[in-house]
């Protein structure tokens, strides 16, 4: 309770510090949401369930009103370096507007190469008065693996040539806080498999300051505008994990939390696409399944709207959250088996015993979980 108490007047002085500022944006979020129409009562839902999703009790949901709406105080400054800029449409490609995106609309988003407007000298000019102006209040949240190789020159961006690797270094420098989101920035993603010519690397590998990894290819949209939320609301890091992703969003196995995980107990296997365990929803492991090796929320925050995720669609989970999953996961269409994964030698969970008598099987990777590291602090 007292860790709680202390937590909650931590809040309140970040955003009493945050009023300090002036309002950026010419439309408050209430009138933001009444324009569009989200209710208040659809406000306080999204409040409970952002403040439950970090496992917090109850009471703090009146922070995370706040924050929301003092969200413009918060200088965005977002760069694009190797990737698909899939993780920017994660989160605002939606049929109709919610409350995560216009969340993200209503935070001063002061450089961002896909929505803003500027181009050429006027973009370079913004980073660089974004950079300076803000220095040491702005979050810096990177997209896309940091080419390294040569001197950085795999990648150059913008009019000045800078390369990816100088611009990440500057931008870093004065960040109050660094945030990877997706699995290129937090871990080199599909640029940095074998055999890498471009050196690419995760932001966190290239800089000198504590970066928070928004892993998966991409992240939902709850984790990028959750993570956001907390920084606003704490001005500090979220608990992590050994790899550096918030604990609220990447503290469980894709397995634990599965629609299907009652069919892997029972020993209900989908042998091959297209099969009758298929149409009846069996257990995707045995057709290459990687949430017993992979941490994130997929299955209870899904994607779109909260509509579906890959392995109620069919697919397996491809473990795209963790590091190096393109070389560790693959074949993505086989099973694992029982196997070392990031130096960790785990347990074994087992199935099939409860009706069908079905022969032990071993996934590994269950006692990672328990060797998380401290958390980071500012």
């Amino acid at each position: 309770m007292d860790t709680h108490a202390a937590l909650y007047k931590q809040g309140q002085d970040r955003l009493d510090y945050l009023r300090q500022f002036a309002q950026r944006q010419p439309v408050s979020l209430q009138q933001k949401m009444a324009n569009i129409g989200i209710s208040r009562r659809d406000f306080i839902k999204w409040t409970a369930s952002v403040t439950a999703m970090f496992a917090l009790p109850l009471p703090f949901s009146n922070l995370v009103a706040e924050a929301a709406e003092l969200a413009d105080r918060v200088p965005l400054i977002w760069l694009h370096l190797a990737e698909c800029t899939g993780c920017s449409e994660s989160l605002i490609r939606t049929d109709s507007p919610n409350l995560d995106t216009l969340i993200f609309d209503h935070i001063s988003l002061e450089y961002h190469e896909t929505l803003m407007a500027a181009s050429g000298w006027q973009a370079e000019e913004n980073l660089e008065h974004a950079l300076e102006t803000y220095k040491g209040r702005y979050l810096l949240a990177v997209e896309g693996a940091v080419p390294t190789a040569n001197n950085g020159t795999f990648l150059t961006v913008g009019c000045k040539g800078h390369t990816g690797l100088h611009i990440v270094k500057e931008a870093a420098e004065n960040a109050a806080a660094i945030i990877s989101v997706g699995t290129c920035a937090a871990f080199g993603g599909v640029q940095a498999a074998a055999p890498n010519p471009t050196g690419a690397k995760g932001v966190y590998e290239v800089v000198d300051k504590p970066v928070i990894n928004l892993g998966g290819c991409p992240p939902s949209e709850k984790n990028i505008v959750g993570t956001l939320m907390y920084f606003i609301m704490f001005g500090k890091l979220p608990a992590l994990d050994m790899f550096n992703r918030p604990k609220w969003a990447y503290g469980a196995r894709v397995h634990d939390n599965c629609e299907r995980r009652g069919r892997f107990d029972a020993g209900e296997f989908v042998e091959e696409f297209g099969d009758e365990g298929a149409k009846e929803g069996y257990c995707l492991y045995k057709v290459g399944c990687k949430g017993p090796y992979t941490y994130n929320n997929c299955p209870t925050e899904r994607f779109n709207h909260h509509t579906s995720w890959p392995v109620l669609a069919g697919h397996g989970c491809m473990g795209c959250s963790e590091p190096n999953f393109w070389d560790d996961m693959a074949d993505f269409e086989k099973p694992l088996g029982r196997q070392l994964l990031h130096g960790i030698d785990a347990t074994a969970d087992t199935i099939g015993a409860v009706i069908l008598g079905a022969t032990v099987v071993g996934i590994g990777a269950h006692a990672v979980a328990s060797v998380f590291a401290k958390p980071l602090e500012e």
